[in-house]
């Protein structure tokens, strides 16, 4: 084997995640406990629009490096490097998240440029003489390009904001388009070929850890009450919330998106369903943000921001799921759109109960929906 091929990932390398991709993704729980801390601290729109704009490049780092241990070798030094340095990445990111848009933006923008162009520019080396350098020669070219926005935006305080949104936007762009440069043209699906088993794989572990930063956020929101009954109640409410949400995100989906990622474009597919995933975080990160305010404030009358995140995180998770399911199957949910409609109602009419009343109602509707859709899968099953 030549010393270029031996940087890819071999046919019979096994699907399971590695080590250090598990622990790449302890990296999250971090990152996604300062976004949900942001978001806390400002729940107006600004405030939504700033932790936007923060999740995005997370989300960003998390895909490419779950694509980049499907192409690549997990067993060769350099890749396992790799690992190790975006893992640091994420955690110098993390840190600088609560004052990113301010005196962090030096160090969230330049762990993330770093993050991803020193990636490209060693695989692009290292796979010298290989068909496949081609692929990761685009990656580099539009990482550099989105990086001096980046960079711009860290160093132009006044530009920081318009020059960043540019920037996720060419990150977000780049795989749907198949990273085109002028004189290496785009890629084509061949050199796009993901393992569906292995991906999907990774997108259940990254939600896992979605799932525990809201059990950590409750946890740690209940621990500083009195343990009094309605906030026992509360927190009792926001773990069945978590369980539900788990329960909704599994089936029946969770077993064909493997297959449908090895059968289907790789390039669309795959980040059409990274996206997905990202609303569907989105959401659980909203419900993490929700958790603290419920369990630290349970009788208070909803306010304007706690209705919104209250309701706005299932909803959000809703959405994605109906998607995903859509994108895999080609047809709706019912019962999960019916749960979906019925969110914002909740929302409008909950303005004079307390915040205990809207979440054990929003509560209830996403236990109405998994009931229903356990109904269903039965009904299929009895059919076959």
């Amino acid at each position: 084997m030549s010393r270029p091929a031996a940087l890819l990932r071999r046919g019979d390398e096994p699907l399971q995640a590695s080590f250090l991709e598990l622990f790449f993704d302890l990296a999250f729980v971090l990152a996604l406990r300062q976004i949900s801390l942001v978001l806390l601290a400002d729940a107006s729109l600004t405030g939504l629009a700033r932790t936007a704009l923060l999740l995005l490049p997370l989300w960003s780092v998390w895909v490419v490096t779950a694509w980049f241990t499907d192409w690549f070798a997990r067993d060769h030094r350099a890749v396992q490097a790799l690992l190790v340095g975006a893992t640091l990445g994420v955690l110098l990111m993390s840190v600088a998240v609560p004052h990113a848009t301010g005196n962090r933006a030096a160090l969230f923008a330049g762990a993330y440029v770093a993050l991803h162009v020193g990636r490209s520019i060693v695989t692009t080396v290292a796979l010298r003489g290989h068909p496949l350098r081609r692929r990761t020669l685009r990656v580099l070219v539009w990482f550099v390009v989105s990086g001096i926005f980046w960079l711009v935006g860290a160093a132009w305080p006044a530009a920081r904001v318009p020059a960043w949104v540019v920037a996720v936007a060419l990150d977000y762009a780049a795989p749907h388009l198949g990273w085109p440069v002028p004189g290496l043209g785009r890629a084509q699906p061949g050199e796009l070929r993901l393992r569906g088993e292995h991906l999907t794989e990774r997108f259940q572990q990254v939600f896992i850890i979605a799932l525990g930063e809201l059990i950590i956020a409750a946890g740690l929101a209940y621990s500083a009450t009195e343990l009094a009954p309605v906030q026992s109640a509360a927190f009792l409410l926001v773990f069945a919330a978590a369980v539900l949400i788990g329960r909704l995100y599994v089936a029946p989906a969770g077993p064909y998106l493997g297959a449908a990622i090895d059968q289907r474009d790789p390039a669309r597919f795959a980040t059409l369903t990274g996206n997905l995933h990202l609303v569907m975080i989105a959401g659980v990160v909203a419900t993490s943000v929700a958790a603290d305010l419920v369990i630290a404030h349970p009788t208070d009358e909803a306010s304007g921001a706690g209705i919104a995140l209250t309701v706005a995180g299932p909803a959000l998770f809703l959405a994605g799921r109906i998607a995903l399911s859509a994108l895999i199957y080609r047809r709706l949910s019912w019962s999960r759109l019916l749960g979906l409609a019925a969110l914002p109602v909740i929302a409008l009419t909950g303005h004079a109960a307390p915040l205990l009343v809207v979440a054990a109602t929003t509560v209830g509707v996403l236990l109405v929906v998994a009931v229903l859709d356990r109904r269903g899968e039965s009904a299929s099953r009895m059919s076959r």
